[in-house]
């Protein structure tokens, strides 16, 4: 019986939620500008940690979203943008460079749904351009697309390219809305963040009307 895996978790939920009430009852709950201030005294290996942390983490499926979002609040946007945008591109070549060593074996038994073998025609034979749309698009899950394009046969460059482009509005927006705790959040950019995400289902659409090859086998991960 597995029935204390779920118990473990909920106890361990429970334990994290008590000591966080207690730690606020006892220290009081501190302003955005002592969090910074404590941030800044930690000097550069502050940002170091946070880069190695959000890259680490996010290479799991683990949503990218929260550390963009902290990267803003804790850094303020230049600083935030630039770990944030590092970090993330970092866990896309992790997460590929693993799904390519291994062979995919692991990720291959889930990449078996009929959207996931649309997704991974697209990269089989428009890699830049779909690596490039899809990312721009919010909705679309960063880590799935990591490992989808890690079974796909795109090639290295093409999909760093592509993932570098394709994060940077979206990242650029939500770095400034978390840099908004202490601020107003400039509306341009987050309008900017809902065009660049209808330039990606554009591009998902130009993607989709090109032709696949009627011949196409099962493709083979490609080695780096």
């Amino acid at each position: 019986m597995r029935w204390w895996r779920p118990v473990g978790t909920a106890l361990g939920v429970a334990l994290v939620v008590v000591a966080a009430v207690l730690l606020v009852r006892v220290y009081g709950v501190p302003g955005m500008s002592d969090v910074r201030a404590t941030v800044d005294a930690a000097g550069p290996w502050a940002p170091l940690a946070f880069l190695a942390l959000q890259a680490g983490l996010t290479v799991t499926p683990i949503p990218r979203t929260v550390f963009t979002l902290v990267a803003g609040a804790l850094f303020g946007w230049a600083v935030g943008m630039v770990l944030t945008l590092v970090a993330t591109t970092l866990a896309a070549v992790i997460a590929f460079a693993i799904v390519r060593a291994t062979g995919g074996r692991l990720v291959e038994r889930y990449a078996r749904g009929r959207l996931l073998v649309w997704v991974r025609l697209r990269l089989d034979h428009h890699g830049l351009l779909a690596v490039t749309s899809l990312r721009l698009v919010p909705a679309v899950p960063f880590a799935a697309l990591n490992y989808l394009s890690g079974l796909s046969t795109v090639r290295f460059w093409p999909y760093l390219l592509g993932t570098a482009i394709g994060i940077a509005p979206g990242t650029v927006a939500i770095v400034v809305l978390g840099d908004a705790v202490t601020g107003t959040p400039p509306p341009a950019l987050v309008v900017a963040s809902v065009v660049c995400g209808l330039i990606g289902l554009a591009g998902v659409v130009v993607a989709a009307r090109r032709p696949i090859p009627q011949d196409v086998r099962e493709p083979e991960p490609q080695p780096l």
